[in-house]
């Protein structure tokens, strides 16, 4: 193993972060790859963070499309 490769961890916040996107996912059958490399992650002292997190449509009753789910991490 390299000496000069640095170790990062993911924070709860980049956790939860994967969790509501593969909710989202699962939920509405839609792919969770696109969602996952559109992520941003800044490291923090916490370990790796999400700076564009998944947000979550409680609004209305219309089905979640995958183009709805980019959008999310936007």
């Amino acid at each position: 193993m390299e000496t000069n490769i640095k170790i990062h961890k993911l924070s709860n916040q980049a956790l939860g972060s994967i969790m509501m996107a593969l909710q989202e996912s699962l939920l509405n059958e839609l792919d969770i790859v696109p969602i996952l490399r559109s992520f941003e992650l800044i490291e923090t002292t916490e370990g790796l963070a999400v700076k564009n997190p998944p947000t979550v449509r409680v609004s209305n009753e219309n089905k979640i499309t995958e183009k709805d789910l980019l959008n999310m991490v936007k």
